[in-house]
Order: C-alpha cells, then structure tokens, then sequence
C-alpha cells in the first residue's frame, strides 16, 4: 500500500531540517552578522613634546601611565598609554613632526568579537585587513578608513594582553574622570558618515545640535551595544591646527564640573575657559593638552533642556 500525504510529511520534515543544518553554516560564513560593538576603547593623539603631554595627562588629569611600547623597528618609543578605565585608554604617540598636522592618530572602539567585525565589515564592502595580525600588545584588532579619512580602529581585548594583565590596578583616586563618554571627528560629508557609521555599524543617533537652532553643527552617534557616543563635527572648512584641536577632540564624563574645574585649578592648570552649559543643556569645562587638543569634561545629564532636538537617553 503506498504511504499517504500524512506518513510523508515526517520524513519531510527531517530532510528540511538536515537542509537547514547543512545550508546554514555557510550561510552564516558568507552572511555574517555583526558583533557587538561596546563604547570607545581610546583616542589616539600625536605629540612633539611627551614631557608636557605626560604632565597633562598625569599631573593634571591624575591618569596613571601603566605601560607603553617600543617602536618594533628599534627607533625608539611607539607610543604610551594613560589609563581611564580597564576599557578605555588615551594613546599618546611622540610623533608630531610638523606643526600642521593632525594632533589625532585614530580613534577606537572595543568589539567583543574582532575577527567576526572584519569578516561582516567585508560582506558590506568595507576594506578590511585580508587577515588579522597579532598586535603589539597582545589584543585582536584593525583599523580600517571612515569616508572622512579618519583612522578606525576595532580591538578586542584578550587574555595576556598589556591591558588585561592590568585589569584592576593603576587605577588611582587621583583620576578627574573615570569614563571616555565620546570621541569627536571632523565629517565633512554627513550622508556618507551616516552609512557607515550608522547602516553598517549600528550606531544611533541620540542628539543633534548647533550654534542655531535651525542649523544642525554636531551629531551624537550612540554606538550600538553600549553608551558612548561618536560626535560628527559639521561644517567646519579648511581648520587651521587650533581650529581642528578643538574639533578632534574627547570628552570624559564627570559627576560635578564645579569639582573637575577646581581640581584641574589645584593641580596647576591655566583655564583661558571657565565651565559652561552647553547647548546640549549639559555642563561642560573645555580643557586642552599641550599640543591643543580639546579635553571635555562633561556632566552626564542636562540641566536644561538641551536646543534643537530631543536628546535620548
């Protein structure tokens, strides 16, 4: 007797299933989906003085300096790290060799899966690194260009690397902030930024805003799996050095700028700025390094409603 619709259709469903068990791992190699992507790791800035830089970041800002980095092709120091956090870092590299350059090497965010990023970067077109290499200091990691031009970079964090081997420690009480809550860049084109940063990598806006209301200056771009945020730095043309220190720039979260501002006083900080609200409703205190880069410290809420759109939390 020849089996009825009903006696096939559990044999059916098995060979649908083992087609799926079969199908979706290759699915899943040429589709990859991406991984998380946390908050800002570090800012990366050049210097022609590491002595004044060292001061800055440590006798003003009171980050420890845990550990730094030969050049690997023996011409001296590569770079130093000031700790924020276990997570986060300023990366600072004495390699500022004329005045008109940029004071920014890169910025960087952490991901939770390194290789995973590269491989859904390339799916979306993205140059990518064909392979990742092992990184000086031991995390997984590469960088790849923003249609800006900016240097981004994306790091793992891994067991044995410089980082995680101090997680914990040279975390002193003397820090001015324990956060990096943004790194700002220049974007001169928005639309391109937005495809990049926000279809291909997840990040969401969170606030927009201007020197006027009807004009949009800055735009806050949440990263997708944590709080920190990228700001676009808008309509800014042919920035003399000055002008694009202040642009490229970080911001470290603080409970109270009144106490920031007169600690970075006691510690001998000379403020050509005194604390401010800001457009984003939220006080601020602009400090900048020796080499002019702009370091913001800022509350993490406003105190008033903030100009041009809705800010969300």
């Amino acid at each position: 007797m020849r089996p009825s619709a009903a006696d096939d259709f559990p044999q059916m469903i098995k060979r649908l299933l083992i087609i799926c068990l079969l199908v979706s791992p290759a699915y899943s190699q040429t589709n990859p989906q991406r991984p998380k992507i946390v908050g800002v790791a570090h800012i990366g800035l050049r210097t022609d003085g590491l002595a004044a830089a060292r001061k800055f970041y440590t006798g003003i800002l009171g980050f420890a300096e845990p550990f730094s980095l030969d050049n690997p092709h023996g011409s001296g120091l590569l770079l130093t790290y000031f700790k924020v956090n276990d997570h986060q870092f300023i990366e600072v590299f004495p390699e500022l060799n004329d005045p008109k350059r940029d004071r920014l090497s890169h910025i960087s965010f952490e991901t939770t899966q390194a290789e995973q990023l590269r491989a859904y970067l390339a799916s979306c077109g993205v140059k990518v690194p064909e392979k990742l290499e092992p990184m000086l200091d031991g995390n997984r990691g590469f960088d790849v260009t923003d249609p800006d031009g900016h240097t981004v970079e994306f790091v793992e964090f891994r067991p044995g690397s410089l980082h995680s081997k101090d997680f914990g420690k040279h975390l002193p009480d003397t820090r001015i902030s324990e956060r990096i809550i943004h790194v700002g860049v220049v974007v001169n084109d928005r639309a391109a930024a937005d495809h990049f940063y926000k279809d291909v990598l997840g990040f969401h806006e969170i606030w927009h805003g201007g020197m006027k209301d009807t004009e949009t200056d800055w735009v806050d771009m949440r990263v997708p799996d944590g709080t920190d945020w990228l700001e676009y730095m808008l309509n800014v043309h042919n920035p003399d050095p000055k002008e694009l220190g202040i642009m490229h720039h970080f911001a470290l979260g603080v409970p109270s700028i009144k106490a920031g501002y007169r600690s970075a006083l006691k510690r001998g900080y000379k403020a050509d700025e005194k604390p401010q609200i800001g457009r984003d409703g939220k006080w601020q205190f602009n400090m900048y390094d020796p080499n002019l880069t702009r370091v913001e410290l800022m509350e993490p809420k406003p105190v008033q409603k903030p100009c041009c759109s809705p800010m969300l939390q």
